[in-house]
Parts: C-alpha cells; structure tokens; sequence
C-alpha cells in the first residue's frame, strides 16, 4: 500500500512544516498580503483570526462586522473582518482570504504564560477546508491542495 505522503503528492498536496510550541498548539509561519507572521493551527476554529492590532501590519482593509468571537476562555468580542487577503502557507496561496479581526490578547497572555511566543493570529477550518487539508500530527506536518489555476 502507498504510503498517506506518496498519496498526497501525486494528488497535488503540498507539505507544510508544523512546529509543536510549549501548549501542545501546532504553530505555522505565513504571509498576508506579503508580511510573515505566526499563527497557531485551530482545527477548532470556524475562521481564521488576525489580532486587531495588526490591521496595519497586514495591509489589511477592515470593515464593521455583526459577529461576536467567542474562545479561548472570552465570550461575546467586539469584531471587525477584511475580504480578499492574499494568505500564502509554504507554497500554498488563495487571494481570496476573509479574517476575522479582534484582540487576540486573552490568547497571547495564554501562551506567554506557559512560555510560548505570543502568535499574530489563527489559521482555521475555513482555511483547512479550502486547501483540503490533511494534519499529520506524528511528523508535524500539513498537507494543503494546491490549487487549480
């Protein structure tokens, strides 16, 4: 039988490096709108979130949202949102990323508190539903579709 890494290489997945952190969270390095950042994988996670104190950082237009974020130990979060960022994870892209922006701190001060380095944001289902993802946790690795053009 093939093995999941010969599978998924000839159906066009590509391999993403993961990095376990001190919480047991797997952490990936990637680019919105062309600027590095780390973000904590949440398979838990409906959207993936950007802190709102890097809407600059990012490049990102932000727009009022109706939403209110809940997790990580907060309820009811004020939130704001931002179309149509370019997302790249190793050599995986879509421009047409949506992120839930809000004050990423309750999620910071937990990771810091357990001498992790606080992250810029999560990558979350929406994400690992559009590159059909595929997590494996023994080797740390996640495998994304790349996509048609």
């Amino acid at each position: 039988m093939s093995s999941l890494k010969k599978v998924l290489k000839k159906k066009k997945y590509i391999k993403i490096k993961l990095k376990k952190i001190t919480t047991n969270h797997l952490e990936l390095k990637a680019k919105i709108n062309g600027v590095k950042g780390r973000f904590i994988l949440d398979t838990g996670a409906s959207n993936s979130c950007v802190g709102l104190d890097l809407i600059d950082f990012f490049n990102l237009d932000a727009e009022e949202s109706e939403t209110k974020a809940a997790g990580a130990g907060a309820t009811d979060m004020e939130t704001q949102q931002s179309k149509n960022n370019e997302l790249i994870i190793g050599d995986w892209q879509t421009k047409k990323c949506h992120l839930v922006l809000f004050n990423l701190v309750h999620v910071n001060t937990a990771l810091t508190q357990h001498n992790a380095d606080e992250v810029h944001g999560i990558i979350g289902a929406d994400i690992l539903e559009k590159g059909k993802a595929f997590i494996d946790y023994k080797k740390k690795l996640l495998y994304l579709k790349k996509p048609k053009k």
